[in-house]
C-alpha cells in the first residue's frame, strides 16, 4: 500500500483518539495523537478561557506543526488526531467570535499559523467526525476528565458551527464526513468497519467530498 496520512477531525469528545487507535491498530499506520495530559494549559484554559486563550493556542499549534512535519517526513503511514488546520479555522475562530481571542491575538495568531501552514502537504483525507451537541455532552460526561465538566454547551455548539462551515469550504484535499451520533466505533466492530469501508473507498475515488 502507498503512504498514506490521515487526520482524524472532530470536536471534543467525538470520539477521535479512539479512531486514531482503532486504525493504527488495524492498518498499521503510526499514531499521532493531541497532547492533552501534558498539555500544561488545559486545565486553566477551562477555568478562565480569556485568559489562557493565547497561549492554550500557541501550544496546540505548535505541538502539531511539530507531528505534521514527522508525518511528511517518515516513509510509514500515519493516521493524526486532530489537524492542524482545526487550529485556526474551528478553535481560535470560535475563541474570537465567543470574545475569548481579541482581534488583535487573532490577526497575529492567524498569521503565524499561515506562515507555518505554507510548508506542510496537506492529509489524503480528512475524516470528520460529526456528533450533535447533546451526543458529545453525553460522551464528555461519560468519559469524566475533572476539566471538562464545566465545558459551556454554548461552547460546543459554536465548534460545530464552525466546523460544518470548514467542511462546507475545504480544498486542500478529500473529505469524509461521518455522520456518528448513532455509531459506537469502539465497542461495535460492525460500525467500526463500516467507516474503514468509506475510508479505503474515498481514498480510491476521484472525487473530494463524502458522506456516510
Amino acid at each position: 500500500m502507498a503512504k498514506r496520512f490521515i487526520a482524524i477531525a472532530g470536536n471534543i469528545g467525538s470520539g477521535k483518539s479512539t479512531l486514531t487507535q482503532l486504525l493504527s491498530e488495524k492498518y498499521g499506520w503510526d499514531p499521532y495523537y493531541e497532547v492533552v495530559k501534558e498539555n500544561p494549559y488545559l486545565a486553566d484554559f477551562y477555568s478562565d478561557m480569556r485568559r489562557w486563550s493565547l497561549p492554550l493556542q500557541i501550544y496546540f499549534l505548535s505541538k502539531r506543526f511539530q507531528a505534521h512535519q514527522a508525518i511528511l517526513a517518515s516513509a510509514r503511514s500515519s493516521v493524526q488526531d486532530r489537524s492542524i488546520y482545526e487550529d485556526v479555522h474551528i478553535f481560535a475562530r470560535t475563541l474570537h467570535e465567543s470574545g475569548d481571542l481579541d482581534a488583535r491575538d487573532f490577526g497575529n495568531y492567524h498569521d503565524l499559523y499561515q506562515t507555518m501552514t505554507s510548508f506542510l502537504s496537506p492529509p489524503d483525507i480528512i475524516v470528520y467526525i460529526r456528533r450533535s451537541v447533546e451526543c458529545l455532552k453525553s460522551r464528555i460526561k461519560e468519559r469524566g476528565r475533572t476539566y471538562e465538566k464545566n465545558i459551556p454547551e454554548s461552547y460546543l455548539t459554536l465548534l460545530n458551527r464552525c466546523y460544518d462551515d470548514w467542511m462546507t469550504s475545504y480544498s486542500l484535499g478529500k473529505v469524509l464526513i461521518v455522520q456518528a451520533d448513532n455509531l459506537d466505533l469502539k465497542w461495535k466492530p460492525k460500525d467500526f468497519n463500516y467507516v474503514c469501508d468509506k475510508i479505503e473507498s474515498s481514498l480510491e475515488q476521484p472525487d473530494l467530498k463524502f458522506e456516510c
